[in-house]
């Protein structure tokens, strides 16, 4: 049965960079997002495989510690 799975904000900051778009496939271990945090990057990736339903997020948006990054509709 199919579920979707949030990727979550780790920490506090800046999205630098989205890597992937609504309808993407992932795998466990992809890049989602980037963000810029205390001078460095930190890469969020996927926990777990399956399509991308959404993506919640923009280049340049200052996001929260716990904000969902996107949707992932894992199989």
């Amino acid at each position: 049965m199919a579920q979707s799975m949030d990727v979550l904000a780790p920490v506090p900051g800046l999205v630098a960079s989205v890597a992937v778009a609504a309808g993407a496939t992932v795998v466990a271990g992809d890049p989602v997002v980037t963000l810029q945090a205390m001078k460095m990057e930190i890469i969020v990736e996927s926990e777990q495989g399956g399509t991308v339903e959404a993506v919640l997020v923009r280049e340049g948006e200052e996001v929260d510690i716990g904000a969902v990054l996107a949707r992932v509709r894992t199989e």
